[in-house]
Parts: structure tokens; sequence; C-alpha cells
């Protein structure tokens, strides 16, 4: 752990295979993965495509096999409720896959495809940005990934039911699985097929999830290590993090978001001339000084504040912010982030994102207290959509006509309760107890955060307050590392925090990896 703060611990995004669907090799020469000399039969079922490729990572050639397949899901009689579909890659040549790491990826939403990680972080290929993370002009194209993580472990990325090409069977419930438990069960036997088919129970294991996927990762932690087959892992790894079932309430709310405000701010050139000519990481520790002091006790005095107080105490919310005082006040001193999306930059008619407030939008009109939109998701959506249709067809030899959602419908996701007190079936229901039994009773366990600070929707402070106080003794503190970005909710998606984000990622899992 790098910094220390007052919290006390350092930081650290689902319909059936309809009958006769096709996912074949599709193109003469496509080998099958008993064809390929020294990989294991990685396909789960005969159609799966597999092709070879090369990619050069670190100054080395890679030579891998690509998988594309689906995972067929079955109850407990039996019966094909669901197909899951995925995308893998093993290095080629490994004769002892017991020391091979294997890294296990989904993004979140709930309801978002795996797409964002694979073609913008871990894998081989990836989308085309320039060098600040900025969308380019269509058509968007693909390169090879540099910085993927491929050279430390296999990959695995999963796309939960009704994302991706993930579908439920034809007469099924579309939304049997959309729910928090639901969708822990769904996930973990993919992964419990997948590693048993694949001879990886010798293999170290990590998860890596993001956004909605990181409370998907800290629940799997727990449900996988108390499920019958009792998978214990190395590490997981949250990609902006979520507060995984931590309660805060109106008051610690606002001033969790208010250091992201400061780094909007300052990336905008909106604070005043002393803080904007200081480094971010300065402005960011005064901001988090002043909201876990001052600001968060005159929150706690509600309107016993006298005039001279309230002024004072929303000139310098107003100081780090980068809006009016007086629009501070108008706001009881909590200013909401679609709020202050609106109105940082509501003098030169533009809003800022939401995933990544270094992005600026313009709305129909000035007015009006929220955006129209989100810039970085617009920003975003294109190129990956036109991307993963492409690369499926053109260099994973994936033959379908079905509609890759990179969004798909899960209806009203079920929910359970946030407390994190709560069990279910003899099982903490709330993930970040989950995520705390699973470090208590796997003492080897590790965790990684990777935060942005331009996210507003899932902002760094607020994983901090998460983290401090689901393990509020420390004890295992030593175990829990964060890591920042000058970028947002993507981190990734800039070339400079790319190459950041993929040296962060190899030192954890080296770390996590059995010694000698």
């Amino acid at each position: 752990m790098k910094r220390s703060i007052a919290f006390g611990f350092v930081l650290v995004f689902v319909c059936a295979s309809l009958g006769g669907f096709a996912q074949s090799p599709a193109t003469p020469g496509a080998k099958t993965a008993a064809a390929i000399p020294g990989v294991e039969s990685y396909a789960s079922t005969p159609d799966a495509a597999i092709t070879r490729h090369s990619v050069k990572v670190g100054g080395k050639i890679l030579n891998y096999s690509a998988t594309a397949g689906m995972m067929p899901m079955r109850d407990e009689n039996g019966k094909r409720q669901a197909e899951m579909f995925y995308i893998a890659y093993t290095l080629d040549g490994v004769t002892d896959r017991s020391k091979r790491p294997l890294l296990i990826s989904f993004n979140g939403g709930p309801g978002s495809s795996s797409v964002w990680m694979h073609l913008g972080f871990l894998g081989p290929r990836k989308v085309v940005y320039d060098e600040e993370g900025f969308q380019l002009q269509p058509p968007y194209k693909i390169e090879d990934n540099e910085s993927s993580i491929l050279d430390e472990a296999d990959l695995v990325f999963i796309d939960p039911i009704a994302t991706g090409y993930s579908r439920m069977t034809p007469g099924e419930d579309l939304h049997k699985f959309h729910g928090l438990m639901e969708d822990l069960e769904s996930v973990a036997e993919f992964i419990r097929l997948y590693v048993t088919r694949n001879g990886r129970w010798e293999s170290p294991k990590f998860l890596i999830g993001e956004s909605y996927g990181t409370t998907r990762a800290a629940g799997l932690t727990g449900y996988l290590l108390n499920d019958e087959n009792s998978m214990y892992l190395n590490g997981t790894i949250l990609v902006s993090s979520m507060t995984l079932g931590v309660s805060t309430g109106a008051d610690i709310d606002a001033i969790l978001i208010l250091p992201h405000y400061a780094a909007t701010a300052w990336y905008h050139k909106k604070l005043p001339p002393d803080l904007q000519a200081k480094p971010l990481r300065q402005v960011l520790d005064e901001a988090e000084k002043f909201a876990q002091g001052d600001y968060l006790g005159a929150l706690v005095r509600g309107n016993g504040l006298t005039g001279k107080e309230l002024d004072e105490i929303a000139a310098r919310i107003s100081r780090y912010a980068g809006v009016s005082a007086n629009y501070v006040k108008q706001n009881n001193l909590r200013i909401g982030r679609s709020q202050f999306r609106k109105e940082l930059l509501r003098d030169r008619g533009l809003t800022v994102g939401r995933l990544d407030s270094r992005y600026v939008g313009v709305d129909r009109s000035p007015n009006g207290e929220s955006p129209e939109y989100d810039p970085a998701m617009a920003a975003w959506s294109g190129p990956f959509t036109g991307a993963i249709n492409s690369y499926f067809k053109n260099e994973l030899r994936y033959a379908t006509d079905r509609s890759y959602n990179i969004f798909g419908d899960v209806g009203a996701w079920r929910g359970m309760p946030s407390s994190g007190a709560g069990m279910m079936g003899g099982r903490p229901t709330g993930v970040g107890e989950m995520l705390r039994q699973a470090m208590a009773q796997n003492p080897f366990q590790k965790v990684l955060v990777l935060a942005g600070y331009y996210d507003a929707g899932c902002d760094y402070f607020s994983a901090e307050y998460a983290f401090s106080h689901l393990d509020p003794a420390g004890s295992f503190k030593d175990r829990v590392t964060f890591r920042y970005y000058e970028c947002g909710h993507m981190m990734y998606i800039r070339k400079a925090d790319l190459a950041k984000a993929k040296a962060d990622l190899a030192e954890f899992i080296r770390s996590a990896l059995p010694k000698g």
C-alpha cells in the first residue's frame, strides 16, 4: 500500500441457441483444438471456432490460440437452459498449465458484454483510439495490443446470459439468471465447467471484473470458495469498483464525490489559480482532507450553521468543486452528480462525462439540472460495437447471424440486502461481506483495485471508503492494493494509463503466485 489516508488503508461494467445455430471455424484450414500440437482440448463444444495468431507484447512475439464458443448451461436434471458465449486465449507451447495463471474476465452493467476489457485492456487486440483515449473518425479499427496481459496469463472472457451471443433456450424464462445471486450462480457454474473441461484446476486462478463486474467478482470470490467444489482463488481484480454493498447515506455521498469534482474541475481549468497550478494529486490530497473534516462536520450540523458559517463552508466547497458558492448554497451544500456534470461548464455551453469527465458534450439547451447524455459512453459505444463484430467474423472466424449484444435485456435485476449482513442458504448475501469472508478463509487471497480519478460512475474515493468499512480492523489491509489513473471508468482507453495498468496488473499477478 502506497498512500495513507484517514480511512485507514490505501486504494487501490444475458434467449438460447436458436435451433440450428451455427458456430464453426467457417474457413478452410481452421483447426480444432485437438489438431493443434501442444494445446489441450480447449473447445467446450465440438463446433467452437479455434484459430491461431501471434502478437508482440513487451518486445516478445507470443503465439497463441483463440477459442470462441458456447458453454451449454444445464439444470440439475441435465436439461439445457441456456448457452453462455466465451472467448479464450491460450499461449501455445506451454507444457505445464499448472504453472500458467488463468485470468477470467467480465464487465458489468448489469447487462453488459465483456467487450470493453476484451478489446480495450486485456486481450491481444484492441480498439484504436488516439493517445489520450479519444475516438477517431469512423470506420473504426483494431490493432495489436502491445500491453496485453497474455504474456502473464491465459484469458477467458465471459458474456453472461443475454449479453454478447449468450441466450436462454427457447421456452425458458429469459430473465432466470438476472439477479445478484442468480448471476453469481450461473457465472460460477460456467467457471467450474471451463476449469474442469480444460484441466485448469491446478492453475493459479484470478477474476477481473469492471463496474458492476466488481460486484460480480467480489461475490464470486466468496461463492466459489464456499461452493461444494471449493475453488480458491489467488487474486481478484476490481476495475472501477462499486461500493460492494457498503451503505453510505446522503452526507457521506456528498463528501465522497468531492475529490472527483476537484479532479474534473482541475482538468477543465475551473479551479482558482493557486489550486490550478498544483499537480492533480496534491489537489486531491487537499480535497480529501477537507471532505473528511470540515465539510463532513458542516453537513452533520445541518441547519445549525450560522449564516457566516454557511457562507464560509460554501466558499470552500466552491473552491474545490469549481462551481459558484451561490450554486453550492442553493443546493444546501450537496451537489448531485448529474447537477455537477451540467453546471461545471455551463458557461461554455458544455457538459462533462459521467464515466469519464474529460469528455464534453453539447445539450440542446444549456438550461436544466442534468445532461441529455453521457459523452464518454457515446465515444465508446460506436468504436467497440463496430470492432467486436468485425473481429469475430474476420479474425476469430466465428460464423453467426445472431446479434452480438453489447448491452442485453436483463429486465428488472433482482438485488439482495445491501448491508452485507443478510444470509441466504447459509451464505452471506452482501458481496463485500462475501469477499471479506473469502479473505478470512483463504489467507493467500489478494485484491487489486484500479481506479480512475475522472470516473463519476464508480468514483475512487467511494471505493476507498467501501474497503475501509468492509475491513474496519484492517486485518486484510496488506492484501488490498489500490492503483490510480488520470483517466475515467475505462482507464485503459488512454495509452499511457493502459501501459501503467498492464504493469500494475502484471505485478499483482506475480505477487499472488506460489513462491518457488
